[in-house]
C-alpha cells in the first residue's frame, strides 16, 4: 500500500466526471487499498473518492466508525428523509458548512471482488456516501452549502 497525494481545491481533476470501472482487478484493489491508507493517514477523513488522489475512476472508500467500506461504481438507488449535515472535505482544508442531505441512503456498487453489494447508511454514513458519490461527478460540498461555519 502507498499514501497518495490528496488533490486540493483549484485542481481541475476535482471537477471532472469519473469513469466507470469495467473490470475489478488487482490494479483496482491496489488503488482502493492506497485510498484507504491515505484516508486513514488524515486527521478527519471519513471518506475518499478516487478523483481526490488524481484517478478518474468511480471508486470510493468510507469509514465513519463502522468499518471500511470499499465501493466500485457506487450509485444511490434510494434516499429518504433529510438532515442538515455539517461537512468538510480533505480536498478543501479548514472549510466547513452545512449541507442538506438525505438522512438515509441505499447504495448499489461492486465490492473489491467485483461482486454486487447493496449497503444502507443513516446519519453520518448517509452523508458520507452522498458526499463521496458527488465527488465522482465533479460536485464538491461547497456547491451545496446552505450555511458556512466561520
Amino acid at each position: 500500500m502507498a499514501l497518495r497525494q490528496i488533490r486540493l481545491l483549484g485542481d481541475d481533476i476535482l471537477r471532472k466526471k469519473c469513469k466507470k470501472v469495467e473490470v475489478v482487478d488487482d490494479r483496482v484493489r491496489q488503488i482502493l487499498n492506497d485510498m484507504a491508507e491515505t484516508m486513514y493517514n488524515t486527521e478527519n477523513g471519513g471518506g475518499l473518492a478516487a478523483c481526490q488522489v488524481g484517478i478518474l475512476k468511480k471508486l470510493v472508500v468510507v469509514d465513519m466508525g463502522q468499518g471500511l467500506i470499499k465501493l466500485v461504481n457506487p450509485q444511490i438507488i434510494k434516499a429518504e428523509g433529510e438532515q442538515k449535515a455539517l461537512e468538510g472535505c480533505l480536498s478543501i482544508p479548514n472549510r466547513w458548512g452545512y449541507v442538506l442531505r438525505p438522512n438515509k441512503v441505499t447504495v448499489k456498487a461492486l465490492n473489491e471482488n467485483g461482486e454486487e453489494i447493496i449497503v444502507t447508511g443513516t446519519g453520518d454514513l448517509a452523508k458520507c456516501f452522498c458526499h463521496e458519490i458527488d465527488h465522482l461527478d465533479g460536485v464538491l460540498f461547497i456547491d451545496k452549502v446552505i450555511e458556512y461555519i466561520e
